[in-house]
């Protein structure tokens, strides 16, 4: 059963303006070390925060109520699929929500970055 979905679009220029203001108080603030490590090792780096900012926003739609950011965590598999680990209070709602399955796909065109988030449930 499908328990949310959320959808959020980010303006690229806008994230690169806050880590060039912010610098790594935003980057530690906002993102896992994990998230970090992916974004800095692309040229474009700025686009790749932004897309993982997107699904942050995305899932606290999906799910319908906000947590820290980096309770939060985007990943990506072998095959470059981006897939979320919880935690904190994001990972009990999520178990209080019987949440089985998070789906999200995340995209970039020109100067923004599009995440989406589905949540589901088992029976």
């Amino acid at each position: 059963m499908i328990i949310g979905i959320g959808i959020d679009l980010v303006y690229i220029p806008r994230i690169k303006k806050l880590l060039d203001k912010w610098g790594n108080t935003f980057k530690k603030r906002v993102f896992s070390d994990n998230e970090i490590a992916y974004s800095e090792k692309h040229l474009k780096y700025e686009n790749h925060y932004a897309a993982n900012f997107a699904v942050k926003e995305a899932f606290f739609k999906a799910i319908g109520r906000g947590f820290r950011f980096k309770d939060i965590e985007t990943l990506r598999d072998e095959h470059g699929k981006p897939y979320i680990n919880l935690y904190g209070e994001a990972k009990k709602t999520a178990s209080t929500l019987k949440i089985s399955s998070i789906h999200t796909s995340i995209s970039h065109d020109g100067e923004y970055s599009v995440a989406v988030v589905l949540l589901e449930s088992s029976p």
